[in-house]
């Protein structure tokens, strides 16, 4: 972890590094955050996530997210980049304390489209499950595997995405912010969808783009605007977000 200088005004910041610059068949990833009672802090990586392709087993990467009683915590990674013939296994598990509040998403990005590689064979199952306290409040898997490809390109399904993302704000307020998220999030644009979901406790944000970039600008204007919002913080990004 690097845990550079926050600018004024905004909690402590630690950065994830992951020294082996990508990761292959069989690693596996276990990343626990805790925040203790009426602590503040945000997470994030130091750069995008790459997994490599995999002739067999997959990648698998756990986060375990735990807040605190009446603490704030964030957890933004930057994108993952799935190449081709990748084989992804992701859990992300959320636990609200009482009175607490986490702000949390990710960015997938099927191939490198820089390279003008699409993502068109391996595997990818990604899960999520929220808590607050003992009471699951939300959960949700994505699959896909075999013909990617086809999956993608399907008109209703992800209709062609280079990029897909999910971010979350979980808190007891969370229905008083729907409106501002949904001002932010936007989705307007040609080849974008976007839509903000509220829950019990929970408010949902996805968007799919066939543009990447764009997709990670949105998600980032959607992010910092929310935290400004609801918790009086800067409308900024992590420094690590802008190398």
């Amino acid at each position: 972890m690097l845990f550079p200088r926050a600018p004024a005004g905004d909690p402590p910041h630690a950065v994830l590094v992951t020294t082996s610059g990508g990761l292959v068949g069989g690693d596996r990833l276990e990343v626990e955050i805790e925040t203790g009672p009426d602590a503040q802090a945000l997470v994030t990586t130091q750069a995008a996530e790459k997994v490599y392709r995999s002739a067999g087993a997959a990648a698998q990467v756990t986060v375990a997210l735990r807040a605190g009683a009446g603490s704030w915590l964030e957890w933004c990674p930057q994108e993952t980049i799935l190449f081709e013939r990748a084989r992804l296994r992701r859990r992300t598990t959320l636990q609200l304390g009482p009175d607490a509040r986490v702000l949390a998403g990710d960015i997938l990005v099927f191939g490198r489209r820089a390279h003008g590689e699409r993502l068109r064979t391996g595997s990818l199952r990604d899960v999520w499950q929220v808590r607050d306290g003992d009471r699951l409040i939300w959960a949700d898997a994505l699959r896909l595997e075999g013909d990617i490809d086809a999956q993608l390109a399907a008109p209703f399904g992800f209709a062609g995405a280079a990029a897909y993302a999910s971010l979350i704000y979980a808190g007891a307020d969370a229905p008083a912010w729907r409106d501002p998220l949904r001002e932010l999030v936007g989705g307007g644009d040609a080849g974008q969808r976007a839509g903000v979901t509220c829950l019990p406790g929970l408010l949902l944000a996805r968007w799919l783009d066939e543009d990447a970039a764009r997709l990670r600008a949105c998600f980032s204007r959607a992010w910092t605007g929310l935290r400004h919002a609801a918790a009086g913080l800067p409308a900024a990004a992590p420094v690590a977000w802008n190398c």
